[in-house]
Formats: structure tokens, C-alpha cells, sequence
């Protein structure tokens, strides 16, 4: 039986170490990096059958962080997975650092593709799915992407090519807390109704709360269910997650807090 109470522990401590990342370098993208830690948790600590001691192990499961701002989270989760020591952490964005402020292939442990320009993603996702497929592999293949992210006509020429090679292996998981730099998505580029988009694109579209690790995981159960045409995951979430001052503010896209916030942001998540 899976443990909900660990998977919300290691949630906790992903967006604890996110918060630090970013403090230490006084820049980066927290809200959305707090939106995607249940789900960050749940795929790495539950789902994803990878290997710390051996990243690119030919039949490992792929994942694709899309929206790659929110980098935080993922590498948060390397470390506490082993692929790298915590204390790199504290070194996040530096320019002497591995850490990148979006995830680079070939440079970090555990990254299967370089993301970051809003997206391209999904495509690469796709390709590697599709390869899945031509070779006859059981590996599976994830991915994260926004909903302001949806904006992109590139994503809906991936949902397209998804569906046209019906790639079952593909989960993608969209995290919609209605909010992008700019302010709400429904004012900058109303991307609703998703549900509906994606079902006349031909997916599996499964709506769920993005912090509710039971939804998460029956959300995961019922993908492995289908056949021949991928899924996606609707994720109801709230940019700025487990930090009362960050939680729907939009101004927390991509700023740092200062000490002051630091240490509130930490006392509120130290006392969860």
C-alpha cells in the first residue's frame, strides 16, 4: 500500500528546499515551483521507475519538465532522490554551479531534456514516447507543463501529434493555477475550457486537485488503464502553495523573498 503521509512529508521537504534554492540566490521562479511539489513528489518518490546510481539507464521512465522556470521542485527532489548532494542545492543559478536556473540536459544528473523556452517540451516528450514505441520499450514518459504554457501554438501541435500516434505510454500532467507572470490567464489569454480542448485533440483527460496526493496517484492507476490515445492530467493547483503570502499572488511567478519572508516561508511549512 502506498504511503499518502510519506509522499505529503516529501512534498513538504521539496518545496522547503525549493524556498532555499531560491533565497540563496536571490532569484528564480517559486510560485509554480511550490504549485507542481505534490506532484514533483508522487512521480519521483513513487512512480517513476529511474535509477539515481545509473541516470541514463536505457529502459529508465522519462520525465519532462516543461515549464522549466520551475526548476526548483525537480531538483529538489534529485537530490533528496541521490542523484546529487543536497548541498548543491544551496548553490542554485550559481555561475559556478551545475544548477541551472532551467533544467540542463548532459549538465544535471536526472534531466532528460533541457527545457525552459515555454512550449517545447510536450514536443520533446512525444519523441521520446514515440521511440518508446519504434523500439519496443516499456518505459513510460511525464511530463509537467503550465496552463498559461497552453498559450503556445506549439502545444497544441503536440497534443495533435500525441494523438495521431497514439501514445499510450505519454502522461502529461498541466498545472492549473490560473496565473502567469503577467497576471490571471483567463485576462492575458483565455485558454478554457482545457478539458475540452484536449478531449477534441483525441486524449484521456482525467481532472484532478494537484495537491491531493490520493488524486494524484488514482489519476496515475487509471493512465496505465489506457490504450491508444495519451493522457493528460488537468491539476488544479495554487500558485505559492503551503506559504500564506505566496499562495495565488501572481507577483510570486519569479521573485526571491527576502530574509524576512524566507523565514516566515519556512516557519509556515516547518509547522505543517
Amino acid at each position: 500500500m502506498v504511503d499518502i503521509k510519506y509522499l505529503e512529508t516529501q512534498a513538504n521537504e521539496i518545496r522547503k528546499w525549493a524556498i532555499k534554492e531560491v533565497y540563496s540566490a536571490s532569484s528564480g521562479h517559486i510560485g509554480g515551483a511550490l504549485s507542481i511539489s505534490d506532484i514533483v513528489s508522487v512521480l519521483y518518490f513513487n512512480e517513476l521507475n529511474v535509477d539515481s546510481k545509473n541516470p541514463m539507464w536505457a529502459d529508465r521512465d522519462r520525465f519532462v519538465l516543461s515549464k522549466g522556470h520551475t526548476c526548483a521542485a525537480v531538483y529538489a527532489a534529485l537530490a533528496m532522490k541521490g542523484y546529487f548532494d543536497t548541498d548543491e542545492l544551496y548553490k542554485f543559478r550559481n555561475i559556478n554551479s551545475f544548477l541551472e536556473g532551467h533544467p540542463a540536459l548532459g549538465k544535471i544528473p536526472g534531466i532528460d531534456m533541457s527545457t525552459g523556452s515555454l512550449g517545447q517540451g510536450l514536443s520533446a516528450a512525444n519523441g521520446m514516447a514515440l521511440a518508446g514505441k519504434m523500439d519496443n520499450k516499456d518505459y513510460r514518459v511525464y511530463a509537467i507543463i503550465g496552463d498559461g504554457e497552453t498559450e503556445e501554438g506549439q502545444i497544441w501541435e503536440a497534443a495533435m501529434t500525441a494523438a495521431h500516434y497514439k501514445l499510450d505510454n505519454l502522461c502529461v500532467f498541466l498545472d492549473d493555477n490560473g496565473l502567469q507572470i503577467d497576471g490571471r490567464t483567463c485576462v492575458v489569454m483565455n485558454v478554457e475550457p482545457l478539458d475540452e480542448k484536449f478531449e477534441a485533440f483525441g486524449w484521456n483527460v482525467i481532472k484532478i486537485d494537484g495537491h491531493n496526493i490520493k488524486q494524484i496517484l488514482d489519476a496515475l492507476s487509471e493512465v496505465k488503464q489506457v490504450k491508444g490515445k495519451p493522457s493528460i492530467v488537468l491539476a488544479k493547483a495554487i500558485k505559492g502553495k503551503g506559504v500564506s503570502f505566496m499562495e495565488n499572488q501572481a507577483g510570486w511567478h519569479g521573485k526571491a523573498p527576502n530574509k524576512e519572508e524566507y523565514e516566515k516561508a519556512m516557519s509556515e511549512l516547518s509547522n505543517k
